[in-house]
């Protein structure tokens, strides 16, 4: 039986990597606050992927009961997402201003750090939540040496906000992005190759003949 795919979340970097493997998909977002509490970046981020997966869900069985979603969604897997960046301990999210985006960048600039993302896969069969995966997937990165310039340049570029860490490593900060370690696409925000093994092993296909 095949499985539609719902993306439990508006990232449009997510979105794309859909779209660039012709994932058949729809978003629901989940709009659950994000709680950062703790001290282990897994444990973080594997916490705020179920959170967001199962919410969402339980907003694609209630959908379906009231009309809103096709039938056709009774068997169906949900992804969420969610990634922070760790450095020397520290649990960094998305910047709350340009201040802190400073000040994130300016830590690990010339140094290495570890982006986190959790994943949660939620499977509904027959209208019910029937299985969860739920797991975490790091990369390490090095930055280069940045002055304080080059950091208040690229914060102008508008990048920063709405990033964890605080830098885009697919948009203008890669100049600085000196090696990595790991998944490249993890650091955007969407490990699609471990995404796309762990539904394999679930007998759900996340796309396709490309």
């Amino acid at each position: 039986m095949d499985h539609k795919i719902v993306l439990a979340s508006g990232s449009p970097r997510r979105r794309e990597l859909m779209d660039l493997v012709h994932a058949d998909y729809i978003v629901i977002p989940s709009d659950k606050e994000e709680d950062m509490s703790g001290h282990n970046p897994s444990t973080i981020v594997e916490r705020l992927s179920a959170m967001k997966a199962n919410d969402v869900a339980e907003k694609v069985i209630n959908k379906i009961a009231e009309g809103s979603l096709s039938s056709d969604y009774l068997s169906s897997v949900v992804i969420g997402c969610d990634t922070v960046v760790a450095y020397e301990g520290k649990v960094l999210g998305k910047p709350r201003d340009e201040a802190q985006a400073f000040e994130m960048i300016r830590d690990f600039a010339g140094k290495s750090h570890h982006v986190h993302t959790g994943v949660c896969l939620v499977v509904i069969e027959n209208g019910i939540i029937a299985k969860t995966v739920n797991y975490s997937v790091s990369t390490a990165v090095k930055v280069s040496e940045m002055t304080d310039d080059e950091i208040r340049d690229y914060i102008a570029t508008g990048e920063t906000l709405d990033k964890a860490g605080a830098y885009a490593i697919q948009g203008r900060f890669c100049p600085y992005i000196e090696s990595i370690e790991g998944d490249y696409y993890n650091i955007v925000g969407y490990p699609v190759s471990s995404i796309y093994h762990e539904l394999q092993k679930l007998g759900i296909r996340l796309f396709g003949k490309l």
